[in-house]
Formats: C-alpha cells, sequence, structure tokens
C-alpha cells in the first residue's frame, strides 16, 4: 500500500459523505483485499466477496473509530469475516480453480505458463493451511504489510505474528514438499 496518500484523512472526509475521499480509499486498498480474499477463496468468488468488503466498509464507515488499529486492518477484518461467512454458508470443499488470471501478458508465453502453473499450485498450499496460516502468509508476503499491520489485523501481538509466521513458513515447507516441490 502506498505510504503517501493520508489515509486516515480520507476516512473522516469519507466519513462525513465525501465519495471522492472514499473512492481514494478504495483504490488505495482494494487491490490487497482483493488479493487477500483470492488466495483464501475460489476465483470467481473472490471478486464478488470484494465488492461485499467495501459496500459493507461503505455502510458502516460512520461506525468506524480511529484507535489502536489503522483504517486498513478494519477493512481487512471485514474481508475476513466475509471469506469466513462464505465458508460457513456454503460449506464448501473445493478444488482450485486452474484459471487464475495472470497479470503479466507483456511476458513470453512460456514464462506466462510458468509463472500461472506456480501461483495456481502456490494457491493450492496456502489453502490448505490452517486459517490462521493463511492470513499471516498472505497479509505478509502477497499483501507485503509488515507485522504491526498484521497484528492489528488479526488482532495479536507482533510475537505472536512472528510465531504464526514461522509456523506457518514451516508448514508450507512440508506442503510444498508433499506437492511435488513447488519451488
Amino acid at each position: 500500500m502506498a505510504k503517501n496518500l493520508d489515509i486516515d484523512k480520507l476516512v473522516v472526509k469519507a466519513q462525513g459523505g465525501d465519495t471522492e475521499a472514499f473512492a481514494l480509499v478504495y483504490d488505495e486498498l482494494v487491490t490487497p483485499v482483493y488479493r487477500y480474499i483470492f488466495f483464501r477463496v475460489e476465483n470467481e468468488i473472490a471478486e464478488d466477496l470484494t465488492e461485499d468488503a467495501f459496500f459493507k466498509v461503505w455502510q458502516n464507515l460512520k461506525k468506524y473509530k480511529k484507535g489502536k488499529y489503522p483504517f486498513s486492518s478494519w477493512v481487512f477484518r471485514i474481508a475476513h469475516n466475509l471469506v469466513v461467512d462464505y465458508y460457513r454458508k456454503n460449506k464448501v470443499i473445493e478444488e482450485i480453480d486452474d484459471r487464475m488470471a495472470d497479470p503479466s501478458d507483456h511476458i513470453n508465453p512460456e514464462k506466462q505458463t510458468n509463472i500461472k502453473l506456480t501461483n495456481i499450485r502456490l494457491k493450492k498450499v496456502i489453502r490448505k493451511l490452517p486459517d490462521n496460516y493463511q492470513q499471516v502468509i498472505i497479509l505478509k508476503y502477497i499483501n507485503e504489510l509488515d507485522n504491526k499491520e498484521i497484528a492489528d489485523t488479526i488482532g495479536k501481538s507482533e510475537g505472536a505474528v512472528r510465531t504464526i509466521q514461522f509456523r506457518a513458513l514451516e508448514k508450507l515447507k512440508s506442503l510444498v514438499v508433499e506437492d511435488d516441490g513447488l519451488f
């Protein structure tokens, strides 16, 4: 996420009804929220849940109070809850969808294929992890949040995040070996 926008000021404006300020907040957060959701659900569902997340953010914006946690943590918490609700409602045990979007259209076909296959395998392996491991791995390595931001998002201490991250990486490594050496 870009650090040059003052999200807090934009949120205050958006809480006052400034739709342009909310649009800037949306533009800043939509990609990381989508990535977070994408690695946890089927591709077709990820877009819908991302839309639902920002709809809920807009609906509940006036309830948000700046405090201990940053606004982005509040948004990720909403996204997380939607993912949990999705699985509760659908009791889904899904197979990996092999149709992953590849943002790198400009590179050669062989490299595109390798990237796509790696992303498919990575998504498959990540989804085998326990929920809290998935959260930390996606927030840290896909969305590139720091440990403080992750701690704020999941409601744990930075030390707990480091522990979860270490355990998640160990588990991920063992799953990758089981999955024929993803890397």
